[in-house]
């Protein structure tokens, strides 16, 4: 169960990411709002189609203080291929012992051709400059979610 609350301090996360950093802890980022993005698979239709929205409006996103991260269990190698085939201005996390995860909540019972199998539910979380969660989207459908995320972050 998780001990995320909107208003409370979000959980500090840390973990190997693509970029020349190659890792991230985001009590470093203190200061910045964070947009932390889970999503299911590299270089899928819809994941691509996420990530490629959040990189549409990345430029929108660091005018208003933000970050973003990507982060799915695939390895950083998977991370580097995809991240630069798309042109991803942001670093992708690599999450494959699933801590940030668990630490989100959103590792959920999926079922794909009546198998079931457990996996990322499609999550979107803001972190403020405090370190607060202020923000989650469960569930998210692709289409116009982005936007939807800058539009909050606007009307902070």
């Amino acid at each position: 169960m998780s001990s995320l609350k909107i208003g409370l301090k979000a959980p500090r996360f840390k973990g190997d990411c693509t970029g020349k950093e190659g890792f991230v802890d985001s009590a470093d980022l203190k200061g910045k709002r964070i947009v932390l993005y889970f999503y299911p698979k590299d270089s899928t239709p819809g994941c691509t189609t996420e990530g490629q929205n959040f990189r549409d409006l990345f430029k929108k996103f660091k005018k208003e203080n933000t970050v973003i991260f990507g982060l799915s269990r695939e390895s950083i190698k998977s991370h580097e291929n995809f991240k630069e085939k798309q042109a991803f201005p942001f670093e992708l996390i690599s999450d494959p012992d699933e801590k940030i995860c668990n630490q989100f909540d959103v590792i959920k019972e999926k079922s794909m051709y009546g198998r079931k199998y457990m996996g990322i539910d499609r999550s979107t979380f803001v972190i403020d400059e405090k370190g607060k969660l202020i923000k989650e989207w469960r569930k998210v459908k692709v289409t116009g979610h982005a936007q939807e995320v800058l539009d909050y972050i606007k009307s902070l």
